[in-house]
């Protein structure tokens, strides 16, 4: 069967539209994109013969389809996807022209191993004109990120990074950690590499600047100094300790450090303690003494430090045994912020060299570059990536190697964190190997798992109910895969069993109902339950309702007098049994249930937490901060508003008539 254009019209669906570059979505009409819904690709002036081509074929299938396809591309810079038969996208690249790119697929020559394998798989493709190549490159790592072609080296722990905030958007600006979307009004300072980073940071910064670091909720409430008043690390602004033109200066301070004046903050300081001393104010100066300190206690966690470099981004690469570590460093203000290792996915035939290219590209799809970024190794098509590195960003980028003096120096450091890294990783994924088939022998799995999922429940008395799950596999825990549960069902709360079925009906219902066939890469090979018998029989119960009796279920309970190393195990139609104390496998097994616990454990006092500082007052409809804090000035407490005549109530100053009968008639049940 031949399908010319007319009938091509009438049998598929075509998108002939612009892909923006820097979001991917379509616009407006252009030829040179399109995709069919039976993954065929046609275009006005080809004929394909569709009962020829396989669902599965050989090299010389794929190159056939491929070129029956180049005849029609332009000679313009654009991206292009492989597409297997099962609609999968293999791979997106990027070309300068179009037709001479994908041309080179249609030569075996030329192509090494890894690409004929994806040739051999490809059976349609899909195209896009960009109107240069930057632009080309910006959607080219757009549509890795959205697709994960397992031909691309893929960036795969994308997670955003933590920044020091100081929030203006505050009558009294306060110092905080932040993540996610930036508000226009506060200053932001970063990226740091980790929350560990970030927070040590900001420990410091606290100890040295005396800012607020309390939520707005508990501020507006304070009627006395905080703990963090009598320790010096804050100066109190809740009840008036401190005006407004002193803090000002400590925010001052706070931002010429973080900003890169940090000497000439700390000479101030200097000056500041030895006029203090030599007034014999000595309380006082002891209090800058310690500031100081506090300062050069930040400073001093850098292993790598450039001085003359206000902002730049230091990437080294280090390939072992077919893996590529890259490790990142943030330096800003001439500060480093940390550093964090990836790992990203390749196929072993690719060097250091072109892993980071792309791994660049991908790093920056989503955040802006800074102004230089250092690499330990000659990145391929280095000025197309800054073009585009440019376009994002919103000012020049330049991407430099270099080879002699202290940038070169501080890259060698890098390069040896990230060999040292790499060395980890290929021990201890050998190890968790190891663990994972001898977990498959204690507990009788057919062969090691790939996902375990531990779930454990937390509670006191029923309050705070909360159902966690945590994700383990060959690469260990998979953080980004922990879920919360917060207990909905009446009568659950205090219920472990009940608690139990509540968590694994809700989490394996909705994995049924987005996956059906069971076909995605979240389903786990194991459930480890953190308790015996009885929390065994309530989760394999649900199981069995949901028609999921295939997957491996086991439990683990403490033993007599809930002594670590004395573990029960717990698997359906075996009797419960213990291993050896020094068993590597219980070590393991252990450390999935500890992690679990301390998730659940987390979880429960962050949710307790909030409900101790909800006030009764915020169930009360018109209430904000500044009425809040008048009523609580007023009465004392939220119980004592509760218990106030209306009369009493409608004395508090910024309570209207309306408001006052409002709030009295929301605590008599008439609210």
């Amino acid at each position: 069967m031949t399908l010319t254009h007319r009938s091509a019209a009438r049998s598929f669906v075509h998108r002939l539209s612009h892909i923006d570059p820097l979001t991917g979505e379509n616009g407006s009409s252009n030829p040179y994109i399109r995709a069919a819904s039976d993954r065929i690709s046609v275009t006005d002036d080809t004929d394909i013969d569709t009962d020829a081509i396989p669902a599965e074929g050989s090299l010389a299938d794929g190159m056939r389809i491929i070129a029956e396809l180049v005849r029609t591309l332009p000679r313009k810079p654009g991206v292009y996807r492989m597409i297997a038969a099962d609609g999968e996208v293999l791979y997106v690249g990027k070309a300068r022209s179009l037709r001479s790119r994908v041309a080179a697929y249609t030569q075996p020559t030329r192509l090494a191993t890894r690409l004929m394998r994806m040739v051999s798989a490809t059976r349609t493709m899909e195209f896009a004109v960009t109107g240069s190549e930057a632009e080309a490159l910006l959607l080219e790592n757009n549509l890795i990120k959205r697709f994960h072609p397992r031909f691309n080296v893929l960036l795969r722990d994308d997670k955003s990074f933590p920044y020091i905030v100081i929030r203006r958007d505050t009558e009294w600006p306060q110092l905080a950690k932040h993540r996610g979307t930036r508000e226009p009004d506060n200053e932001y300072f970063g990226p740091f590499a980790s929350a560990t980073a970030v927070n040590r940071t900001l420990y410091a910064l606290q100890r040295a600047f005396p800012l607020r670091s309390c939520s707005d909720a508990v501020f507006s409430t304070r009627t006395r100094p905080c703990l963090q008043f009598q320790i010096k690390r804050c100066t109190a602004p809740c009840v008036g300790r401190i005006d407004r033109a002193e803090y000002g200066a400590i925010v001052d301070e706070v931002r010429g450090f973080l900003g890169g004046r940090n000497r000439e903050v700390q000479q101030a300081l200097s000056q500041r303690m030895e006029l203090a001393s030599t007034g014999l104010e000595f309380e006082r100066a002891a209090v800058l003494r310690d500031r100081i300190r506090a300062l050069a206690h930040i400073q001093s966690h850098q292993s790598i430090s450039l001085h003359s470099i206000d902002e730049a981004d230091i990437f080294a690469a280090h390939a072992e045994g077919g893996q590529v570590c890259v490790q990142v460093f943030f330096l800003r203000a001439g500060q480093n912020l940390g550093n964090r290792a990836y790992f990203p996915a390749h196929t072993r035939d690719l060097d250091e060299p072109a892993v980071l290219s792309a791994f660049i590209g991908q790093f920056y799809e989503a955040r802006p570059a800074p102004r230089l970024i250092l690499t330990s190794h000659d990145v391929a098509e280095a000025d197309l990536l800054e073009s585009a590195l440019a376009m994002t960003a919103g000012h020049k980028v330049e991407i430099r190697h270099p080879r002699r003096g202290e940038q070169k120096d501080a890259l060698d450091q890098a390069v040896s964190n990230a060999r040292e890294a790499l060395a980890r990783r290929m021990a201890e994924r050998g190890t968790q190997r190891q663990l994972l088939e001898g977990t498959a022998r204690v507990l009788g799995l057919d062969g090691p798992p790939e996902r375990i999922e531990i779930y454990d429940n937390s509670h006191i008395q029923g309050s705070a109910p909360i159902g966690a799950m945590v994700v383990a596999g060959p690469e260990g825990f998979v953080k980004n895969s922990y879920r919360k549960f917060n207990i909905k069902t009446e009568g659950a709360a205090g219920d472990d069993f009940a608690m139990m079925r509540e968590v694994l009906s809700r989490r394996f219902g909705r994995a049924l109902r987005e996956d059906p066939e069971r076909t995605e890469e979240h389903w786990p090979d194991l459930v480890l339950i953190d308790g015996g018998q009885g929390q065994l029989e309530a989760a394999r119960g649900v199981l069995t309702e949901l028609g999921l009796e295939d997957i491996a279920i086991a439990g683990i309970a403490k033993g007599p007098d809930r002594d670590a190393g004395r573990e029960r195990f717990f698997v359906p139609g075996r009797p419960p049994f213990s291993l050896e104390p020094r068993d590597p496998v219980l070590y393991f097994l252990q450390r999935l249930r500890d992690e679990a616990h301390r998730f659940a454990i987390g979880t429960h006092r962050a949710r307790r937490a909030a409900d101790i500082t909800r006030s009764a007052l915020d169930e009360v409809p018109g209430i904000g901060a500044g009425r809040k804090r008048a009523l609580l000035h007023h009465f004392g407490s939220a119980r004592a508003v509760a218990m106030a005549t209306l009369e009493d109530i409608k004395a508090v100053d910024g309570i209207s008539d309306a408001l006052a009968r409002k709030i009295h008639a929301h605590f008599r049940g008439g609210g």
